[in-house]
């Protein structure tokens, strides 16, 4: 009997990896004869690195890179069992957590170390390349990474701009002539899982910039600015991105991506499930289980576990969600393909000690949901 077994991380508490391996020995205790496939998985987001290079049986490398302030971080990156595909997180190397609270400014903040981890796998020899975007401290619109990568950014003197969102109101013209040029050899995938334009109040700034520390002055601030940066990247690039879905993801970074490289932004679940060639191992599996740390309303629009059971229930494969927590509207996945969503708190907890006891109680609640179908389903 092929369990599959596919999870997102529980954040914070255990990665996807380690829930995969929870939920794992949770199913080898009642059907010690099953053959599992564990296949970690990520949207895009905290975990995807990891998720990738262990469902392919790839390797993980790291270097040292600019961070968000202009310090050196040290960012990990990965390359799949394919030999050939890059796959980077931006916040590894520009994220949010890098920077301490009381020194958030996303007028200064910059993607230069996400642009460092492309042209590492450009010199790595690598033409394809995933990244993900989520998590960002940035409201540069990519200029960071497209520096990176060769690009100018000139003031009205030919003098280079400083990092950062606010400086580029301050900008006269865009040098693209030392772009890199194994750029265009490129396959870029973007995992973006939301819909915001790069300006406007549903933009980067408006939206996503106070929880990086912008006040509604700076708000204002970041959003003439980066209306200024669309009109002469569409110019230098040749062609109008601004307006599109996801331009606005990562402080603009999405768009920087679409100005200035080959990229084409997908949902982030959807890259994942096909880099790991999803469907073929859930093809012929007795039952599917997912989870994540916490299930609610947001799942239902496409987050991992959603992904999961859009892709088995084209083979008829049942769904279980294992989650952290149940939040409003967590039935909601019901009408997405999941046959059933359960917490795998057996107590009251605390949040400290769920977050602490994760995989214990990851693997306690699949034993028990696998006494159920076994005592359903006796023969599998």
């Amino acid at each position: 009997m092929r369990i599959v077994v596919a999870p997102d991380s529980y954040k914070g508490s255990v990665s996807a990896l380690g829930v995969a391996q929870a939920m794992e020995r949770g199913i080898l205790r009642v059907f010690p004869e099953a053959d599992v496939r564990k296949i970690p998985i990520a949207d895009g987001g905290e975990g995807t690195v990891e998720a990738l290079v262990a469902a392919t049986n790839g390797a993980m490398r790291r270097m040292d890179v600019t961070g968000p302030l202009g310090e050196r971080v040290t960012a990990h990156w990965g390359v799949l069992g394919d030999g050939r595909t890059a796959v980077i997180e931006m916040a590894a190397a520009s994220g949010l957590p890098l920077v301490p609270a009381e020194r958030r400014d996303p007028r200064i903040s910059t993607t230069r170390g996400t642009g460092e981890l492309m042209r590492a796998a450009l010199d790595a020899g690598l033409r394809k390349i995933i990244i993900g975007i989520g998590g960002s401290a940035t409201n540069d619109g990519g200029a960071g990474m497209a520096r990176a990568l060769g690009a100018r950014f000139l003031d009205d003197g030919g003098r280079e701009l400083p990092d950062g969102g606010a400086a580029l109101s301050r900008l006269a013209r865009i040098d693209l002539s030392g772009l890199d040029p194994r750029l265009e050899d490129c396959r870029i995938t973007v995992a973006c899982d939301v819909d915001n334009p790069l300006c406007g109040p549903r933009g980067a700034s408006a939206v996503f910039g106070p929880q990086k520390g912008a006040t509604p002055e700076i708000v204002a601030e970041l959003d003439a600015a980066l209306g200024h940066f669309s009109t002469l990247a569409e110019k230098a690039a040749g062609r109008a991105v601004a307006g599109l879905s996801g331009a606005g993801a990562a402080g603009g970074l999405g768009a920087g991506l679409m100005y200035f490289t080959p990229a084409q932004l997908r949902p982030g679940v959807e890259i994942v499930l096909d880099a790991v060639n999803f469907a073929g191992v859930a093809e012929g599996a007795a039952f599917v289980l997912t989870g994540e740390g916490r299930t609610d309303f947001q799942t239902a629009f496409g987050k991992a576990p959603v992904g999961v059971a859009r892709v088995a229930k084209r083979f008829g494969a049942p769904v279980f969600c294992l989650s952290g927590g149940l939040g409003d509207g967590a039935d909601d996945v019901l009408a997405q393909g999941i046959d059933a969503v359960m917490s795998i708190c057996d107590r009251p907890l605390t949040l400290d000690e769920c977050m602490k006891t994760g995989g214990a109680l990851i693997e306690s609640a699949t034993e028990r949901l696998c006494r159920v179908i076994r005592a359903i389903r006796p023969n599998g």
